[in-house]
């Protein structure tokens, strides 16, 4: 009885976006339908999932650890949520709209930080 093995390269997967920006559930389904040397990925989580195939394709080892934008981010949500209770404490209509406008810069920011990743 011979077993055919055959080799799956990354290309080959057909992926639409990268793998950090998968789900869980899609990261699943391709590894049981195209990855057979993985074991066990029904009852992984996501990070185990794409640590698991980068280490199957020999995709970057050693990351450089955390992004310095995570920091920022973190922060200018903070910021954005104690924006939010000020709004919702404050009777004038100018001063919401103002604390909004505010909120809608800073959430933009927040999302260019986070392509930047």
């Amino acid at each position: 009885m011979s077993v055919e093995v055959t080799e799956v390269t990354f290309e080959s997967l057909g992926l639409t976006k990268s793998l950090d920006k998968m789900t869980a559930k899609e990261l699943r389904q391709v590894v049981v339908a195209k990855i057979p040397s993985i074991v066990g990925a029904s009852g992984m989580q996501k990070d185990e999932l794409v640590k698991s195939i980068k280490e199957v394709f020999g995709i970057g080892g050693e990351e450089g650890g955390v992004s310095p934008y995570k920091d920022q981010i973190f922060t200018l949500k903070r910021q954005i949520r104690e924006m939010r209770d000020q709004k919702t404490g404050v009777e004038g209509r100018q001063t919401r709209t103002q604390l909004r406008r505010k909120i809608n810069k800073l959430k933009k920011r927040t999302r260019r930080l986070a392509q930047a990743l």
